[in-house]
């Protein structure tokens, strides 16, 4: 296995682009923020448990033809405070009637997604955790749960400021963005046969 080391940014103020960011081979383990890559940290279990939500939540968006449900690959370039920045939750949904603005062209997506679901993974700071809910609510997201596999919980933020936080016991539903889903947290964190 080799490790990829980003080449210098195009850019002579040494500040990565979103062009930078997509001509990296290994594009898809970082976003940029501030002109800088950040590497994406994903663990087992926060791998397991947003695998589990993209599940969940893309057939349920299927079955209904509510709109798109994305993974982690997929990076947002639609953020006010940096055009360049690029952001990719670990599941994120888009309406469908919204789809009808995304130009299949675009390396990056610049419409905000009606939900941003971040995973928190072992190496995942407080401070930059809440740097992206932020980010997502400024740029208009509607929704932001911040799924925590460690202590089985999520804390729910919503474009109108109103926030909640959910224990393992509770229920996640999709509120008037995703009409109708609905999750156990506890079938959302559960872990798979074998895994301890």
């Amino acid at each position: 296995m080799s490790i990829v080391t980003p080449p210098p940014p195009s850019s002579p103020s040494n500040r990565f682009t979103a062009a930078d960011l997509r001509a990296l081979p290994n594009e898809k383990d970082y976003e940029l923020v501030d002109g800088h890559l950040e590497e994406l940290h994903v663990g087992v279990l926060s791998g397991l448990v947003g695998a589990r939500l993209f599940l969940l939540l893309g057939t349920f968006c299927q079955h209904r033809n509510l709109g798109a449900v994305l993974g982690m690959d997929f990076g947002y370039q639609c953020f006010l405070d940096d055009p360049e920045k690029v952001r990719k939750p670990d599941v994120s949904f888009i309406r469908a009637e919204r789809m009808t603005g995304i130009e299949a062209s675009w390396a990056y997506c610049r419409i905000a997604p009606d939900l941003a679901a971040e995973v928190i993974s072992p190496n995942d700071l407080t401070y930059d955790v809440s740097r992206k809910v932020d980010g997502y609510l400024a740029a208009g997201v509607r929704l932001v749960w911040v799924l925590d596999p460690s202590n089985r919980s999520v804390a729910i933020y919503r474009q109108s400021g109103a926030y909640s936080l959910l224990s393992s016991t509770e229920e996640l539903t999709g509120e008037d963005v995703v009409p109708g889903f609905r999750c156990q947290l506890s079938e959302l964190f559960a872990l798979p046969a074998g895994v301890v």
